[in-house]
């Protein structure tokens, strides 16, 4: 098994109406979160991001022309240990890079990795991620419901 790199993207998706996309995780269904996943071998961050988006909601952003946002920010968080087998021996800790991207809610999407998805309000969000710093994104990045 190849290990992954402990560098990754986190991209928080929201609607026209300000909504967040939620995903249901197969491996943990009690977990919530954004799209996320590792950067390949030579994958810029933006790179992982466009490519997770397509993987994992089946949604290609670009052919769409939707752009992603770029938010400067990296998070540095301990891995869960119950997937600490997935990175190479004695890596702890994960870089996250921190994207949004507004999508139409209309569009189909097709889950590849998470068994449902939902589209929540920003307050429902917040209160059903998991992850500390995904939460942080969507109350830095979603717009508020003007």
């Amino acid at each position: 098994m190849a290990y992954k790199k402990p560098e990754s993207a986190l991209v928080v998706l929201y609607d026209q109406h300000h909504r967040v996309l939620l995903l249901q995780r197969k491996d943990d269904p009690t977990f919530w979160q954004s799209v996320t996943g590792a950067l390949e071998e030579g994958e810029l961050p933006i790179e992982t991001a466009y490519r997770e988006v397509a993987e994992e909601i089946g949604i290609d952003a670009k052919a769409h022309g939707f752009k992603l946002k770029d938010h400067c920010k990296q998070n540095k968080y301990e891995i869960r240990s119950r997937w600490l087998h997935r990175y190479p021996p004695g890596t702890v800790f994960n870089t996250e890079n921190v994207f949004s991207l507004q999508i139409d809610s209309a569009l189909p999407l097709v889950l590849t990795e998470h068994l449902q998805y939902q589209w929540v309000s920003k307050e429902q969000a917040l209160a059903r991620l998991w992850s500390p710093s995904n939460k942080e994104a969507v109350s830095l990045f979603v717009p508020s419901v003007p």
